[in-house]
């Protein structure tokens, strides 16, 4: 009688495992040293499209590979010579991790791995859903109830003719249990988490994936209660779904964990088991990880945000550049009409400070939303380092102290400004939640000679500035490090990053010449360090306040801009530089008074106006039927420009004073784009 129990008890854990193979959405094999076939499932004949009386124990491997041959699975060639290849190759027993596209457009991930004594498994996952970012999701369509009747009618059955055979009872048990051995073996190997929990809410079943994604040996997982496994954390967030599968409810559902120092995501489906009275015995529980399937909906929508934000900020810069145009050039103008009114002074100087300011945080605004292109010149590494300490000083809290340590003698390298700043200012915020308890944030910079050390910075060997970013947060591990210019890669919960900011730190680096490299222990903080190449200042530029003289013999300016305050500052600083002036509201005007008034020599217009042609648009007009005729455009905001024309056409950014205006029409003289 005990045999009989054994053999029965063996049976039934060879049909759970056996119906929970074929419940998977990858297909399986398993070929013995002979490459001859021991386990299949119907997914496995589902995905190749084999016939199902193809599959059966015994079945060797070439008869599939000549099969596939034939059909033209794979491609043009000689199909003898197909098959023996594949043959010699599986003969092999090597690890292998291949990717197939077949003649139905359907993409197969194969992975075979050997087993012990020869022999290998083999794993098809269909990922073509994967590679088209839709994710894995995971369908189990398969009623279970049904193959569990049908298994358990096949075992009583066979079980009552074993009982006539007492002799024969050591043979069929031992070829369960060796049945039983390799499905584990099989379900060990296995990338998702399987396993079957009763109605006491016990574990009696759990292959190698489930214990190690919750980090516990697999022999204290069966016989052990769910919260004991699974932890308070999840048990707080699955404990619902599980009574609704001890109520006979199939349902899917997700949930999240903190892991290795890290949160991961899982999704589950659970399948009861139902006795043919109707009581639910326990169910299936099948997991598989899509952490990396909500990193990559994370970043699409943190791209989203982004995408938003550069059409606001592009709007915001067109019309706040025309208010600055207005409000500097009134300032200005105020001034040298005033320069010995020291009363006067006292209160255009600072209003003159705060709308240049302001023309900084529009360029500042249109670099995070990618809005600005990469304009590298020679920059005051300093200077940059200094005034943006002062932003970085009203961002982190009080808790954190800020220090820097700049070289006394000026270095200058060839970086966009506006980009480096935007790098350092993300690893100092960085830096802030890496010591929510508060902390030290030092930057420093200096010129450096790069010898044998330059290999750390990938880099040849020169003359360098060394920008240097150190905090005493609570550091990074070497993994972490190893990937953290990764894009899309982040430590900070899901909404509080992209992933973006470093990735994005190390192109501009990299463009610009120079390199990074970034050290960092856990509970010892974090170091950056940026090296760019040294080059020289800019030298002879002209004084911004010194006036540009152009001799003008008397040169009529057609001024376009359909801004009435605009209009009257820009015309009033060509009147102060000479120039006479007649103003249009749009091209439609300004094309009708360039047909009536011969004498016209320049044309001042707008990018950005109503009445549907833009500036650039009149500017073709014009160089097409006026060719000696001079354009200059200006704007406050350049997204939407005709390259073509853009790179023909003079362009002077809003706002601008009335030295800047000189230089433009000067350049437009000496026929300078």
């Amino acid at each position: 009688m005990e045999s009989t129990d054994i053999r029965s008890g063996d049976r039934e854990r060879f049909a759970m495992l056996q119906a929970g193979l074929d419940l998977l959405d990858q297909g399986l094999t398993v070929f013995d040293a002979d490459l001859c076939l021991v386990a299949w499932n119907e997914t496995f004949l589902r995905l190749l499209e084999f016939p199902a009386e193809m599959a059966y124990v015994g079945a060797t491997f070439e008869s599939f590979i000549r099969h596939n041959a034939a059909l033209g699975e794979y491609g043009p060639g000689d199909p003898d010579s197909q098959v023996s290849e594949r043959v010699a190759a599986a003969a092999n027993f090597s690890p292998h991790t291949t990717e197939r596209v077949r003649p139905n457009g359907r993409i197969l991930l194969v992975r075979g791995e050997p087993l012990p004594h020869q022999g290998f498994i083999t794993l098809y996952t269909d990922i073509t859903a994967q590679r088209h970012i839709e994710g894995l999701i995971l369908h189990q369509n398969v009623e279970l109830e049904e193959r569990v009747l049908r298994r358990t009618a096949e075992l009583e059955n066979a079980n009552a003719k074993l009982s006539r055979a007492n002799d024969e009872n050591a043979q069929i048990t031992a070829a369960l249990r060796r049945s039983e051995a390799r499905l584990r073996l099989i379900n060990d190997n296995m990338p998702g988490l399987i396993g079957y929990i009763d109605k006491y809410e016990t574990y009696q079943y759990a292959n190698k994936g489930y214990s190690d994604w919750f980090d516990i040996p697999a022999g204290e997982v069966l016989g052990s209660h769910v919260p004991k496994v699974i932890g308070d954390e999840v048990y707080s967030q699955v404990k619902d779904h599980i009574q609704l599968a001890l109520g006979g409810q199939r349902l899917t559902y997700e949930y999240q964990m903190h892991r290795k120092g890290r949160t991961v995501f899982a999704r589950s489906t659970m399948v009861p088991e139902i006795s043919p009275d109707g009581e639910t015995l326990g169910f299936f529980v099948f997991s598989q990880d899509i952490t990396e399937q909500k990193q990559m909906q994370a970043a699409l929508v943190q791209a989203q945000k982004m995408e938003a934000v550069g059409q606001l900020t592009g709007g915001l810069a067109h019309d706040f550049n025309n208010l600055l145009t207005v409000i500097i050039g009134t300032l200005v103008a105020l001034q040298e009409h005033r320069p010995s009114a020291a009363d006067v002074e006292e209160f255009v100087a600072p209003a003159l400070q705060s709308a240049r300011r302001g023309v900084q945080l529009i360029k500042r605004l249109l670099t995070f939303s990618r809005q600005q292109p990469l304009e590298p010149v020679p920059v005051d590494i300093g200077r940059l380092i200094s005034d943006i300490s002062k932003l970085v000083r009203r961002s982190l809290p009080e808790s954190i102290a800020v220090s820097t340590d700049l070289s006394k003698a000026a270095i200058h390298c060839l970086v966009d400004p506006g980009q480096l700043e935007s790098a350092l200012l993300n690893f100092a915020l960085n830096a802030r939640d890496a010591m929510p308890e508060g902390g030290r944030l030092h930057i420093s910079a200096r010129p450096v000679e790069l010898t044998t050390d330059a290999a750390v910075f990938e880099v040849p060997a020169g003359a360098y500035a060394m920008i240097e970013v150190v905090d005493n947060g609570c550091g990074m591990d070497a993994a972490t490090v190893a990937r953290a210019y990764e894009p899309f890669f982040t430590t900070k919960r899901f909404g509080l990053g992209s992933g973006l900011g470093l990735s994005m730190a190390y192109g501009l680096v990299k463009q610009s010449g120079g390199g990074i490299s970034m050290q960092s222990q856990i509970g010892n903080g974090t170091t950056v360090l940026l090296v760019l190449p040294l080059t020289r200042p800019e030298v002879g530029l002209d004084n911004p306040q010194d006036d540009v003289a152009l001799p003008h013999r008397g040169e009529l300016v057609l001024l376009v801009e359909d801004e009435p305050d605009v209009r009257r500052v820009v015309r009033q600083q060509l009147i102060d530089l000479g120039y006479p002036v007649i103003e249009a509201e749009n091209a439609a005007q300004a094309l009708e008074m360039i047909a009536q008034i011969p004498d016209i020599a320049i044309v001042l217009s707008d990018v950005v106006m109503s009445g549907g042609t833009d500036g650039h648009q009149l500017g073709k007009q014009i160089i097409s039927s006026h060719p000696q005729m001079r354009v200059l455009l200006m704007s406050g905001y350049n997204e939407g420009i005709n390259a073509e024309w853009a790179s023909g056409l003079p362009l002077l950014a809003k706002p601008f004073i009335r030295q800047d205006l000189a230089r433009a029409l000067r350049l437009t003289d000496q026929g300078k784009p």
